[in-house]
């Protein structure tokens, strides 16, 4: 079977790729956003093309590194790292130096530009993003039911059920590697969301929420979230940072304080070692989609929220 991601490129050859293609029931295509389709590849180095998709498509890096070109935009993209191509009728090119394992996930649906912007991405070009452990799970899963469940709608609730589960995560709500997360690391994740990323909490204060020893918590908020505490507290600072940009009109600056940042020059170092922007392009870029002004990109998004 043809790849429905790569043009010219074959799924399940040799198991190195896989796909799988949602076929969403009734209840599904009625809640607006829904997973089109996912699948995973081992890439050797070389050059593939992305087929002109109709829908937005998450892609990431599980393995290795890669160099997305889409429009004369460059995006390299490391391990755990991601980034959403735009639906529409460009077609990009994927350079691959050394062996590499990457998921994808196309979103479809009249609700699927809110899901984009809500897993942190822009609408109209590829933004890289750094994926959490957690995303990176959820992904892992989505395809393994996609390729399973391929043609039918007999995974539609899980695969909802997945799609959310990333959403949560990229908004810092308690979604760990397996089930649920332990009461104890529970408490100190929504500790951080409740005080919305404003205070930088140190390690040891993180352990007192939990009540355990410092370096107990260290260990088992690896274990369970997939990463360690400050690198979570610095990603959801950053996401927060974003959403009030874009969303809230903020300047870099009351951004920067707003998650606990007051030098503008270290906000804005970490915003682009994480967002790969700086903090004013990612504002250019989040006022335009395809050259639309700021008031006209609101009504589209509003449109597509009624």
């Amino acid at each position: 079977m043809e790849s429905y991601l790569f043009a010219g490129l074959e799924a399940t050859a040799n198991r190195l790729m896989v796909e799988g293609v949602h076929k969403p029931g009734t209840l599904t295509k009625s809640s607006g956003a829904w997973i089109h389709s996912a699948g995973s590849a081992v890439l050797e180095p070389g050059e593939y093309t992305f087929r002109a998709m109709p829908t937005w498509v998450w892609f990431a890096v599980e393995e290795g590194d890669a160099t997305l070109n889409w429009k004369g935009i460059t995006v390299r993209l490391k391990k755990s790292q991601n980034c959403i191509i735009p639906a529409g009728e460009a077609e990009s090119t994927l350079k691959v130096d050394k062996v590499t394992r990457c998921l994808w996930m196309a979103l479809d649906g009249q609700l699927a530009p809110m899901v984009v912007r809500k897993l942190g991405a822009l609408l109209h070009m590829p933004l890289k993003q750094g994926a959490l452990p957690s995303q990176m799970y959820l992904a892992k899963q989505i395809v393994q039911v996609m390729v399973r469940h391929s043609g039918t709608s007999d995974a539609t609730y899980q695969l909802q059920h997945l799609m959310y589960g990333m959403l949560a995560s990229h908004w810092g709500q308690p979604v760990a590697m397996d089930a649920m997360l332990s009461h104890e690391i529970a408490k100190v994740v929504d500790a951080l969301r409740a005080n919305d990323y404003k205070d930088n909490f140190s390690l040891q204060e993180m352990a007192n929420i939990s009540r355990m020893p410092m370096e107990t918590f260290r260990k088992r908020f690896v274990s369970e979230v997939g990463m360690p505490p400050l690198s979570y507290v610095l990603h959801c600072k950053m996401e927060r940072a974003k959403e009030m940009m874009r969303e809230q009109n903020c300047t870099v600056r009351q951004a920067g304080i707003a998650v606990g940042m007051n030098d503008p020059y270290h906000f804005s170092k970490q915003f682009k070692n994480i967002v790969g922007l700086s903090p004013s392009a990612f504002m250019k870029q989040a006022n335009k989609v395809e050259g639309a002004p700021r008031t006209r990109r609101r009504r589209q998004v509003a449109q597509a929220e009624k």
